[in-house]
């Protein structure tokens, strides 16, 4: 009989700075040493040898659910606010029995993404917010004394779902019927340092870039946008007045409360345009609208202290 318990994929914590986080991570990977190699010729003769050169560390990307997320929500927001943050912490992972298997350590590591689900009115699905780090250097090991793992807020991952949002912009009081946004994505980009005869690196952060949204809503309710359109983009007035504020809340089940919010500022319409429809369809007729983003802000009390 086997006197071991496999390792299972699905069982595993994220602790940030000695704070534990979550079990609900819906994914997890990378986060490992590699060499790249260098290919070298010899002399004249028609020999080559190869050798590894420099070590880097993969980025580590997870998919974490609204339970245990309060400090990871900080870390984004001070990533975009340019408060960069460079933080440790550790991955455990666990048997079938929840029990401590493996150790994963993580240090002085950088966000470079963070990714929003697609949203739509008519989902049922939970909602998962994708980040990605990276860190400067990581360190792996088996447990041998397991403890088990212990699920925190586990009510609280049902909170958020991919059908409870609304869309506020500026002068626009029919945005909140927006019924679809496409996933998108804010990157930090992180230039890695390599000094002489070190091997860890140094991460130094350069510029964030925030995405275009791209979203959708019905005909009926598109005036707004549509005069919007005609404004900004028939008619050219691209003056900073003519850009526009605004937010995406995302919100309980029942829509009654405000979990946190992304604020949008300077934003600019970039197109408009009838989704294609099909003749006797029952299809309910919608606008895509994509804009522009100058920049993004993480706040509303879900950003800052969920827990």
């Amino acid at each position: 009989m086997a006197d071991k318990l496999a390792y299972t994929a699905g069982h595993f914590e994220l602790l940030i700075d000695g704070a534990k986080q979550t079990t609900y991570l819906k994914s997890l990977d990378g986060g490992f040493w590699g060499h790249s190699a260098v290919d070298e010729a010899i002399g004249t003769e028609n020999k080559r040898i190869k050798h590894s050169a420099v070590a880097d560390v993969e980025p580590i990307s997870v998919e974490i659910g609204m339970a245990g997320s309060t400090s990871v929500m900080k870390w984004i927001q001070d990533s975009w606010d340019k408060n960069y943050q460079q933080r440790s912490g550790q991955i455990n992972h666990a048997n079938f029995n929840m029990e401590t298997v493996f150790e994963h350590e993580f240090s002085d590591a950088l966000i470079t993404e963070t990714t929003f689900p697609a949203l739509d009115g008519a989902s049922k699905d939970a909602a998962y917010l994708k980040v990605k780090f990276q860190p400067k250097a990581v360190a792996t090991r088996k447990v041998f004394k397991s403890q088990k793992l212990s699920p925190i807020g586990g009510l609280k991952q049902k909170q958020w779902t991919c059908s409870a949002f609304r869309l506020n912009i500026d002068g626009i009081d029919d945005a909140i019927y927006t019924n679809k946004i496409e996933s998108f994505t804010i990157k930090q980009t992180v230039k890695k340092l390599f000094t002489g005869m070190h091997r860890d690196i140094e991460l130094c952060p350069t510029k964030i870039e925030f995405p275009n949204i791209s979203a959708t809503i019905s005909l009926e309710k598109a005036d707004g946008i549509l005069a919007w359109y005609d404004k900004y983009v028939v008619k050219g007035k691209k003056d900073p007045a003519a850009q526009k504020g605004g937010s995406l809340e995302f919100l309980t089940p029942n829509r009654d409360k405000t979990l946190f919010r992304v604020t949008f500022a300077a934003m600019g319409l970039l197109k408009a345009a009838i989704v294609q429809s099909t003749a006797n369809s029952d299809q309910i007729k919608r606008v895509k609208f994509d804009m522009y983003v100058g920049e993004m802000k993480l706040d509303g009390p879900g950003a800052l202290g969920l827990e």
